[in-house]
This record gives structure tokens, C-alpha cells and sequence, in this order.
């Protein structure tokens, strides 16, 4: 996996100069220059809307006591998504325009979905109270004991009994 990062760390930035080049030659230096510059606004502009978007999806998930995770997703990719706009190039610009788009997202959602099931390489740690120790199903580990629910004053309904905060 290194590999191929570093492989792409190399690749892309050669392959956006020749694209540059290409295209400068095609339509002038500056009409190439002002397509960059419009392409990291336009960029900005749909990193700011979608991302606020994707954060008030999020605080709606809170709310319903739900883990944000599809958002969580979606903020990743808007992320990189403006970070590839504000990148000088076209192919990068491609890409990130790509990933603004929720139907591609969904699609990569599901994709990285199931490539992470069917490497199993995933695991959610559980652990007992105050992180002490491992309290799955396999771990040996048995509590016991003994509750009485006990009612407060406080949590009784304001209509039966008034209740003074002193």
C-alpha cells in the first residue's frame, strides 16, 4: 500500500504538468491560468455549502442519539474533495468535482464498505466500564449483582409534586 501512495505521490504531479502544458498549448497561458484559478473557487464555494450541509446532518444524527456515520463519510470526502480543487490541476479538479457529488459518494460508500467486510480487517474495541478490560461475549468475564430502582422527588412529574431548588 505504501507503494502505490508513493507511486501516486510521484504520478499525479507529472501527469498534471503534462495535462498543463497540453492545454496551455491548446487554449493560451492565460485561459488555462484563469481555469485554475476558477476551478479553486468553485471549489471553496462547494466546500463551504456541502461541508456546512454534512455538518448539520451530522448534529441531526446527534440528536437522534444515531453515530454519524454516513456522515462522517461524507465529510471525509468533501474534505478532500475541496482539497483536490485548490490543487493547480485538471485531473485532480476532475476528481474532486467527482466526489462532491452525493450519488458518487454513496457508490464509494458501498464499495469501501464491502471491500472492508471482505477483508475482515475491521474491529470496534469494547471495553468495560472506565476501559478496564474486555467485556465481549468471549472474554470469561462475569458480573454480578443486584439493583432496586430507586425514585427521587426530582423525577417525579411536575403536576404530582412541586419540587424546591433551595
Amino acid at each position: 500500500m505504501a507503494a502505490v501512495i508513493l507511486l501516486l505521490l510521484i504520478a499525479v504531479p507529472i501527469v498534471e504538468i503534462m495535462v498543463l502544458i497540453d492545454v496551455g498549448e491548446g487554449i493560451g497561458l492565460w485561459p488555462t491560468m484563469a481555469a485554475v484559478i476558477l476551478t479553486a473557487m468553485v471549489g471553496s464555494a462547494l466546500l463551504r455549502h456541502q461541508g456546512l450541509s454534512v455538518m448539520e446532518r451530522a448534529r441531526q444524527s446527534l440528536e437522534q442519539n444515531r453515530f454519524p456515520a454516513d456522515e462522517v463519510f461524507d465529510g471525509v470526502c468533501v474534505l478532500v474533495a475541496g482539497a483536490m480543487l485548490l490543487i493547480p490541476g485538471f485531473i485532480t479538479d476532475v476528481a474532486g468535482l467527482m466526489l462532491f457529488l452525493p450519488f458518487l459518494r454513496t457508490a464509494l460508500k458501498r464499495i469501501i464498505g464491502r471491500r472492508i467486510l471482505a477483508s475482515g480487517q475491521f474491529s470496534t474495541p469494547q471495553t468495560g466500564p472506565a476501559g478496564r478490560g474486555d467485556l465481549t461475549a468471549n472474554s470469561g468475564v462475569i458480573i454480578e449483582g443486584e439493583y432496586h430502582e430507586v425514585a427521587s422527588e426530582k423525577t417525579l412529574p411536575l403536576d404530582d409534586k412541586k419540587i424546591d431548588d433551595h
